[in-house]
């Protein structure tokens, strides 16, 4: 398994230990020169620069962290066109797969090698540069604009990256058992997790229960949180989301007098706090592996089928 595939494994070594020298980079030396150099531009105090509303400092620090936050997120993407296309797609085309069957090695054999090693390297390799890139997340939040709800952010900062790439995996040794081609195979694997990605993005705030703000502390919430849905409570008790009557102005008394005139009694807000982000990451990697699960589970049973 490990001389067929050498070139892969030496890409992804390669790219693995890439990323992980760039995230350390971005945590020390890098940061440290970008946080020297946004004090030095800062004519006050420390206290009157806001560092933390844009890409401060040197700009080789944002390049490189925003790079390898984009790669770290996006990886499993190429772990899925890989599988489909040449851990089971090329090896069916070629047949080599086939060849191997009669050398006293079973399909179920086969398939048990072809994703129990890959899944080991692939594992170990996006949760050292997940742990890499939370340390310098964590870390360099002086100089960073993101928020941890943010889409890339996210995935690269938790579980969701490994089992992202695990279930890449699993639906692109599907795929090229199912074409038994490499360029359909790694089109289908592709599309496959990207579709995935998709419903994770748009679902991810409904995985765990919110919590409400009312009142004057619903039009402001705090920058930390991530805000699901807003609305007001009319006169008669009745919700209304998405309505934003009102919540323009900041004066006390312009609110009141709008709010009487709206008939509006109250506002609210529903939002995920930032402690949150590991019940959403449980959640959400849970779901994704229970797909590679059924990935797994599908290509069995067609081997066994077609084999």
């Amino acid at each position: 398994m490990l001389r067929l595939h050498r070139p892969a494994l030496r890409t992804w070594l390669g790219l693995v230990v890439v990323v992980s020298a760039a995230l350390l980079w971005a945590h020390g030396p890098g940061f440290e020169h970008a946080l020297a150099e946004s004090r030095y531009g800062c004519l006050a105090q420390m206290d009157a620069c806001d560092v933390a509303t844009g890409p401060w400092g040197s700009q080789y620090y944002s390049v490189v962290v925003a790079l390898s936050t984009l790669t770290v997120s996006y990886l499993p993407l190429l772990v899925a066109a890989w599988a489909g296309a040449t851990l089971t797609g090329r090896e069916l085309e070629n047949g080599t797969a086939q060849l191997a069957w009669t050398q006293s090695i079973t399909p179920a054999r086969w398939l048990t090698a072809k994703l129990a090693v890959p899944a080991l390297l692939v594992a170990t390799g996006t949760a050292l540069l997940v742990a890499l890139h939370r340390w310098m997340w964590n870390d360099g939040r002086e100089l960073l604009w993101g928020s941890w709800y943010d889409m890339d952010t996210f995935r690269a900062n938790g579980l969701v990256t490994p089992a992202y790439a695990l279930c890449g995996l699993a639906l692109g040794a599907l795929a090229g058992l199912l074409t038994r081609r490499t360029l359909p195979a790694l089109a289908a694997s592709f599309g496959a997790l990207l579709v995935v990605y998709v419903l994770g993005n748009v679902d991810r705030a409904s995985l765990w229960p919110t919590e409400t703000l009312t009142g004057r502390h619903a039009l402001d919430p705090p920058e930390s949180v991530q805000v699901v849905e807003s609305g007001v409570i009319t006169a008669d008790g009745t919700s209304v989301g998405g309505n934003t009557t009102c919540t323009q102005f900041g004066d006390a008394a312009r609110l009141r007098h709008c709010m009487a005139d709206k008939g509006i009694a109250d506002f609210w807000t529903t939002y995920h706090p930032a402690s949150h982000v590991w019940p959403l990451q449980l959640v959400e990697s849970g779901i994704v592996l229970a797909v590679a699960a059924l990935a797994v589970a599908g290509s069995y049973a067609l081997l066994a089928g077609r084999a």
